[in-house]
């Protein structure tokens, strides 16, 4: 018997005969939910106990720590299952750990692009701002405020690691999975600090969209899905074949979530994704969509989009960047490239199941991620 093998028929001793049927996205979810908020909960406490004048950064987490759609834990759970590993509130703790990771990101993202608007919420650091009649200095009460959600950003990251490490998995575990989290925050910045690098406004010179895919693949891509799988199959002692297989089918399927993101930022409803519709025209990001449009498009089209990206008002700003989103063809474009990855991340699990590599349970939970991820408004 392997070392591998006999560590999985351990654990099978321990928690008892695996469980061979997928659990519920939404029963996951909800569990994860749990775990966050009592950590949550817990850690505000002995925060705001420092001083009560805390208390909106304490509410403040508590807020942000309550949203999300749990993919990223979802992906880490299934890994830990891909494994042969049993189901186990332990397990869920430590997938938990990718939320706050996630959370941190989007904290500091919304710094860095100036957005608003988070799940039709009040971004942190507009949050965060001290009232008016405490601080009737306009940039100075703004600069306190992002000051504040930069720092939330930075206890979000330090909560990520304090709650995997404290999951109640044997620290033997642990220490499989901990150095993939140096590589998670490398690429993760890595991703971020090319968006902020690669952003120009106008639509002047030439545009490349394959710098734009590799910006979705390390500020996106990578957190999203193969990490997690990577860290939760890692946890459970899985083989290198499960690893290759975890990124040939997260890489595709990560960077098709965010292409399918960034689509719905321009053609999505505010109201179901939280968000404005112009926040990456204002930001004139680097989005693949973006990309395409500068490619595509002709000599007139050109001077139509860097008209739209330089005006900052107009009822029929958005309106007109969709017509040419279409009219050039870059969002059939984004469309081909979200197919093909998706049929990419499929391919990957059913060829995996029928070389053994994963269990039916497993490959059906992958491939409901996968369409979770995907099928999508919001």
């Amino acid at each position: 018997m392997t070392a591998f093998a006999a560590d999985r028929a351990g654990a099978g001793a321990r928690h008892g005969r695996p469980e061979q049927t997928a659990v519920p996205l939404s029963t996951l979810k909800a569990r994860i939910d749990h775990e966050l908020g009592v950590f949550a909960r817990d850690e505000t406490a002995l925060l705001e106990a420092i001083d009560p004048e805390l208390k909106p950064l304490g509410d403040q987490l508590r807020s942000i720590v309550s949203r999300g759609k749990r993919l990223r834990a979802a992906f880490c759970y299934w890994g830990w299952r891909a494994a042969g590993r049993d189901d186990g509130d332990d397990v869920v703790r430590a997938a938990a750990a990718m939320e706050l990771v996630h959370a941190a990101a989007v904290v500091h993202d919304d710094i860095i692009d100036h957005s608003p608007v988070r799940h039709g919420l009040p971004t942190a650091h507009l949050a965060l701002a001290p009232p008016r009649k405490e601080w009737p200095n306009g940039p100075g009460r703004a600069a306190a405020g992002r000051a504040l959600a930069l720092l939330t950003g930075d206890l979000l990251i330090s909560w990520a690691g304090q709650l995997f490490t404290d999951c109640g998995l044997p620290s033997g575990y642990l220490n499989r999975a901990r150095p993939l989290w140096a590589t998670l925050a490398r690429e993760l910045v890595a991703g971020e600090c090319l968006e902020v690098l690669r952003t120009r406004p106008g639509a002047d010179g030439a545009a490349d969209p394959r710098d734009s895919l590799q910006i979705v693949r390390y500020k996106t891509a990578k957190y999203t899905v193969e990490h997690p799988l990577h860290i939760g199959a890692l946890l459970g002692g899985a083989p290198p074949a499960l690893l290759e297989t975890f990124t040939a089918y997260g890489v595709p399927l990560g960077e098709a979530f965010q292409l399918r993101d960034d689509l719905l930022g321009v053609f999505g409803t505010p109201g179901a994704t939280g968000k404005s519709n112009l926040d990456d025209i204002d930001g004139a990001r680097p989005t693949v969509l973006l990309a395409l449009m500068k490619q595509l498009a002709s000599d007139g089209e050109r001077r139509e989009l860097r008209a739209v990206l330089e005006r900052r008002s107009g009822a029929q700003r958005l309106d007109r960047f969709r017509e040419l989103a279409e009219r050039t063809g870059a969002r059939r474009e984004v469309e081909d490239l979200i197919a093909a990855r998706a049929e990419s991340a499929a391919e990957v699990v059913d060829a995996a199941l029928t070389a053994g590599r994963l269990a039916p349970h497993v490959a059906t939970a992958l491939h409901e991620l996968a369409r979770h991820c995907l099928a999508r408004a919001a």
